[in-house]
């Protein structure tokens, strides 16, 4: 399996709803960033999935090295 590519430092804003399912990408190099578009399969990773539990805005991981995935926890500032 290939090491994850940082996608970009900084991590993703998005308005997510509750009930509806989100595949975060995990491989870094998808093209629908920070969600996975199936490119993960031709480097031996799956997407992660994330279901909010209420609407509102999150922070997914734009490093891919998160220690609390798929959410943003500040890795990217020591890259």
């Amino acid at each position: 399996m290939a090491d994850p590519v940082v996608a970009q430092k900084s991590p993703y804003a998005m308005d997510v709803a509750v009930g509806e399912r989100y595949a975060w990408c995990t491989c870094g190099r998808s093209g629908k960033q920070p969600l996975s578009d199936g490119t993960h399969k031709e480097f031996g990773f799956s997407p992660l999935p994330h279901v909010p539990e209420e609407d509102g805005k999150v922070f997914f991981c734009g490093c891919k090295m998160t220690q609390n995935p798929p959410f943003c926890d500040g890795t990217h500032k020591n890259l």
